[in-house]
């Protein structure tokens, strides 16, 4: 859950200052040797990832309270044991087995972990994709504490897998992975990227969008003027399941917008994003490496690359729907019957599922194949004519 905007900024300790100003060095360098001028992508590629240093790949407390935003696993793991149902029903229909994508502090396997072994579907492996040792580490630290007795069961991938079967589920991922910025202009379509000024400063510059990018942005519903991102990296990795998934289902939970929304006249600045300290700014040069880079996901996008890809689009509904179908409100009712912090757990069961909160900006989507039943988070308020 990403936080409120214009909230004042805090200042950066020095040791991160240090640590932005030698990113910034590495991206500046990147800039040059590409003749002055990168792609938006390639600049949230570094900041977000730059080994040691970017966002993801360097050692700042990202997650929960302390962190820069909070995410659905840490607000209440309700969130991971209504979750696992979807996950048990997929894995009876495949393979025991889980791989998540992008499992941020290790929150959610930790409970999925738990869910899932109290009602006799513990998963053989459950798989962690993660590129950031630091958060490899984090995983660990979570999962030992939280779910011990299953920990030996965890294992860390460098890539997707060229085979696989069971249930893939990634929260938060697809936001963060690197954008194209276009901007549609009376003289054309250009693509926005970053140069470097005269004092030194990473500026935007635009330069005309290459065939490709043209291709992409042909049939989308936007008139001149209008700033907006498209999501190559996303649409690619959500096609790459079509090559590597044999059996199985991908649940994906985000915040973002079917596509006649996404692009709505109103939303003519784009939804490019960056939160520092629960803090929410949309200056994604200040100090590069300490904010969260986002952007909305444009869903429909995501649901017409897995079909071409040759999977089945299973289901897309709003957050509250999803939570819903899969008996949160039961695991509510069960845990303030058990008594302890009822009050808390009703109050970020409330921040799932409210509409002015996570329930309907978040959505799920899934897609996969060989699965026939209808799936569990989708039986009621399924909106996939809505894409």
């Amino acid at each position: 859950m990403r936080g409120p905007m214009d909230k004042p900024l805090p200042t950066p300790s020095a040791d991160a200052q240090a640590a932005s100003r030698e990113l910034c060095a590495r991206i500046a360098a990147a800039i040059a040797a590409a003749g002055g001028w990168i792609s938006f992508a390639r600049y949230q590629e570094l900041a977000l990832y730059a080994p040691g240093l970017g966002y993801y790949a360097g050692g700042s407390h990202k997650f929960g309270a302390e962190g820069d935003f909070v995410t659905a696993p840490e607000l209440t793991p309700l969130f991971g044991f209504a979750l696992a149902r979807q996950v048990a029903q997929v894995m009876a229909a495949s393979a025991p087995v889980v791989l998540e994508a992008g499992a941020g502090s290790g929150r959610l396997a930790a409970d999925l972990l738990r869910a899932l072994d109290a009602n006799s579907m513990t998963p053989e492996r459950y798989l962690i994709l993660e590129l950031s040792g630091e958060l490899r580490a984090r995983q660990r630290a979570t999962i030992e504490r939280e779910a011990p007795a299953l920990a030996h069961r965890v294992a860390w991938l460098d890539t997707m897998p060229s085979a696989f079967s069971g249930c893939i589920v990634a929260n938060e991922l697809l936001d963060a992975m690197p954008v194209q910025v276009l901007a549609w202009r009376d003289d054309g379509l250009m693509e926005r990227g970053v140069g470097v000024d005269a004092q030194g400063h990473f500026v935007w510059t635009e330069r005309p969008a290459d065939d490709r990018l043209r291709q992409l942005a042909a049939d989308l519903p936007v008139a001149a003027p209008y700033v907006g991102e498209i999501a190559p990296a996303a649409r690619a990795w959500a096609a790459e399941w079509g090559r590597s998934l044999v059996k199985g289902a991908a649940i994906l939970v985000d915040y973002g917008l079917p596509r006649h929304e996404y692009y709505h006249a109103q939303r003519s600045g784009g939804t490019l994003r960056c939160h520092y300290r629960h803090r929410a700014h949309d200056n994604p040069f200040w100090w590069p490496g300490l904010s969260d880079i986002t952007t909305h996901v444009e869903f429909t996008a995501i649901a017409e690359a897995a079909h071409a890809a040759g999977l089945d689009v299973l289901g897309y509904t709003t957050q509250a729907s999803f939570l819903m179908n899969c008996g949160i409100g039961e695991l509510l009712a069960a845990r303030q019957a058990e008594g302890g912090a009822a009050a808390k757990t009703l109050g970020a069961v409330q921040v799932l599922l409210a509409p002015g909160e996570m329930g309907e900006l978040f959505k799920v989507i899934a897609f996969g194949r060989g699965i026939d039943a209808p799936l569990l988070g989708f039986a009621r308020g399924d909106r996939l004519h809505a894409l």
